[in-house]
């Protein structure tokens, strides 16, 4: 998802902007104070209770706006991401932020703060208040205002730059040139987004010769973790003897395996744009495996890909690859044959099921010639792509 945090003093133009910005990247729009207005107005329960606290005199409490905020990303979960518009304005809400992202497996991608001078600032609110009608738009008033976001707001601004998110904007200008100057931000930022492809499917599906065509294609880095281990066993490590026994039943390695080949890998790779997993996660825990993995690295899995298969197509590649020098052990025994497919067809629902709750889940038929096959993957991969940059 593409998620923006637009920061910027009063009379800085961020609404304008904003509604720009939305219309470009098809976004969510939330701004705190509009969404409390409209749970007040609809009457919800948090409404109510957001109403009570305002009718005291006192400011809404976090608990509550957080609660609002996540209703509302996950009420608009068709768009790219959510723009936050004046969001967050303390410390304490930066972290709420990081953390409710976070439970969405996704992050902020950055922070636009748009500065502008402060007499300038007085000088557009002063004009504003001739038409505006706002209480607000008097020179004292608007003062005290931009001494309180100073005050408040320099913590945020540090703590985004610390995590190098933080990105100065000049909003002096035409609201045009203030717009391009935003989203050259933007397209700046997404290049440095990973695009990491899950490949999922069953055994013969052709996963490995695909994942190898489109890692080449998009230019990413191709991990398969049958690959690394079979070359752990090859080289008769301590992994690889593990390993070895569970491979030639044709049952899954253990976790704690793959994810020290997979992080080695990664790890070697530091200039990647972005990586094909190949038959990795093969079950729901190694897919939260995957995403915590992905996490500490300051990304995500941006898409899942299934390649569809039949049994009967499945188990005529296997055998036919039994006669091949690419030949598994595993392909070499009906029985195991006969046992990868069904613990392929245990697990594939869930692990296919979580992908598709985050909306990153495309079904690809597997039937046809190779190329064809080939075709359809791209253009499931380029429409990840425009998902995501």
């Amino acid at each position: 998802m593409l998620n923006i945090a637009l920061f910027g003093p009063p009379g800085a133009g961020k609404g304008t902007q904003s509604q720009a910005l939305i219309d470009k990247y098809n976004l969510t729009y939330i701004a705190t104070g509009d969404i409390l207005r409209l749970e007040i107005a609809e009457g919800t329960p948090l409404g109510m209770e957001a109403k009570e606290v305002i009718s005291k005199g006192e400011l809404v409490t976090d608990e509550i706006i957080v609660q609002i905020l996540e209703n509302r990303i996950m009420a608009n979960t068709d768009s790219n991401g959510i723009l936050f518009d004046g969001f967050p304005r303390t410390v304490v809400q930066a972290y709420i932020l990081e953390g409710l992202l976070l439970k969405m497996n996704t992050s902020l991608l950055c922070m636009l703060s748009i500065e502008v001078p402060e007499e300038e600032l007085i000088k557009r609110m002063l004009e504003r208040g001739k038409t505006s009608g706002r209480t607000d738009d008097k020179e004292d008033i608007i003062r005290f205002r931009l001494e309180e976001y100073k005050n408040k707001t320099i913590p945020v601004a540090q703590f985004y730059q610390e995590k190098k998110k933080l990105f100065p904007i000049n909003g002096v200008g035409k609201i045009e040139d203030i717009f391009k100057r935003l989203s050259k931000a933007i397209e700046k930022n997404l290049e440095s987004v990973w695009l990491n492809i899950v490949l999922f499917g069953p055994p013969g599906g052709g996963k490995g010769t695909q994942a190898k065509k489109l890692a080449e294609k998009y230019n990413l880095v191709y991990i398969s973790t049958g690959e690394l281990l079979r070359k752990e066993i090859e080289n008769d490590t301590d992994m690889g003897k593990i390993a070895k026994e569970y491979m030639d039943k044709g049952d899954i390695v253990p976790d704690e395996i793959a994810i020290r080949l997979i992080e080695g890998k990664i790890k070697m790779n530091p200039n990647a744009k972005g990586f094909i997993f190949k038959g990795y996660p093969s079950s729901i825990v190694q897919a939260y495996i995957l995403d915590g993995l992905l996490q500490r690295l300051g990304s995500s899995a941006t898409g899942m890909l299934e390649i569809t298969s039949t049994t009967l197509q499945s188990i005529k590649r296997l055998s036919a690859r039994a006669k091949t020098k690419s030949a598994r052990v595993y392909d070499l025994d009906p029985e195991i044959i006969v046992h990868r497919l069904e613990v392929y067809e245990k697990k594939a629902p869930k692990v296919a099921e979580y992908y598709q709750k985050q909306n990153k889940f495309s079904s690809i038929s597997g039937e046809g010639p190779e190329d064809e096959v080939f075709q359809r993957l791209c253009v499931a991969v380029e429409g990840i792509m425009k998902k995501i940059r």
